[in-house]
């Protein structure tokens, strides 16, 4: 594959702890705004150059739980697609309610029918145990 990158954006829908015990979901109206804006958020970002694949999936032990995981080919490309207007107006407001963590990941191995693919790291050697520099 070599030079993707996964950029995986995490939400918890509603306010306030969720008891564990009882994990009812968010509000349905609520639970609608989000998809709706999620697909809007990805239909955008789906246009841009460098786009390779997206999903928008729900944890299946946490109906407040959301995912939305994007490839891209290179992180310029999903850096590139962030100043895009398309994508400031329809994802970045979405994207700046995701759960504050690091989002961006190059894929060193990857596995398919054909068995596992090794990767080098794009970092310079030396820095892959080194923390960014902010």
């Amino acid at each position: 594959m070599g030079d993707v990158v996964l950029v995986v954006n995490r939400f918890v829908l509603g306010a306030g702890p969720v008891d564990e015990r009882d994990v009812t979901g968010p509000d349905p109206d609520a639970e609608r705004d989000f998809l709706d804006r999620a697909e809007r958020a990805l239909a955008a970002l789906a246009g841009c150059a460098g786009f390779v694949h997206g999903e928008l999936g729900r944890a299946a032990d946490d109906p407040t739980r959301w995912c939305l995981a994007t490839r891209w080919a290179s992180i310029g490309a999903y850096r590139r697609a962030l100043g895009s207007y398309q994508v400031k107006v329809a994802a970045t407001p979405l994207l700046a309610e995701a759960v504050d963590e690091p989002t961006g990941y190059e894929v060193l191995r990857s596995a398919g029918a054909d068995g596992i693919t090794a990767e080098d790291s794009d970092r310079a050697p030396g820095e892959a145990n080194r923390p960014p520099r902010r």
